[in-house]
């Protein structure tokens, strides 16, 4: 029993920092962000309000956030309109197969978010119903947050030293060559420039950073008061 739990145990700390990153990205899509980012970031360069813009960038983000699949709910952004033109739409054939793209790859991040999480807590509760396997619980907790800080540590490194190369690295990972490419004057890119971007990677990084801490204090805590 011992030795099964261990190895249960570890497969869930190696788990620990996917669940913890893939659910802060899901927290920054569900947050209003544009709000926050519009007020640091340089306005427009073609001409957008920043009403115009943030009006747009929180339809964008609202489709992200349906639960629906991506083919159900992409009129949402298909309706969408340029200020400037209303007879024209927003965003072109490659950006809304782009967007189509996008959200697929956040809902897949949001179930395995979820089906981690689920894994993660029962594995706590099984160990923490047994007086003899308690002590792996604060284990779990505590080598589950230095794994997620040895992570993001690499993460938030990659990002200040090569931000150009892990914005190109990332894109190629998840989405397919020569989709995810687009012009200064396209919509996506006006909206989502690469500083947004680069903030939101900032954001992402601290965040789940923070909670991998927040698991090591945690962890060691029930480790004392286990060891009691």
């Amino acid at each position: 029993m011992i030795t099964f739990a261990k190895f249960f145990k570890w497969l869930m700390v190696l788990a620990m920092p996917f669940m913890l990153g893939f659910g802060t990205i899901r927290a920054v899509i569900n947050w209003d962000y544009p709000s926050f980012e519009y007020a640091r970031i340089p306005p427009d360069a073609y001409g957008w309000t920043p009403e115009e813009r943030l009006a747009n960038a929180h339809v964008t983000l609202a489709y992200l956030q349906r639960p629906e699949p991506a083919e159900e709910v992409i009129f949402m952004i298909e309706e969408l309109t340029l200020p400037e033109d209303p007879a024209q739409p927003l965003y072109n054939e490659r950006e809304i197969g782009h967007m189509l793209d996008v959200k697929i790859v956040a809902d897949q991040l949001r179930n395995i978010f979820w089906v981690l999480g689920v894994l993660i807590i029962i594995t706590l509760l099984f160990l923490l119903s047994m007086s003899e396997l308690r002590p792996l619980a604060a284990d779990l907790l505590r080598q589950g947050g230095w794994a997620t800080i040895i992570a993001l540590v690499g993460i938030g490194a990659f990002i200040g030293l090569a931000w150009q190369y892990f914005f190109v690295l990332f894109h190629e990972l998840l989405f397919p060559p020569g989709t995810w490419t687009f012009y200064y004057t396209d919509s996506l890119i006006r909206l989502f420039p690469e500083q947004f971007w680069f903030d939101v990677g900032v954001l992402i990084v601290a965040a789940t950073l923070l909670q991998g801490v927040i698991l090591v204090v945690i962890g060691r805590i029930f480790k004392n008061a286990f060891s009691n």
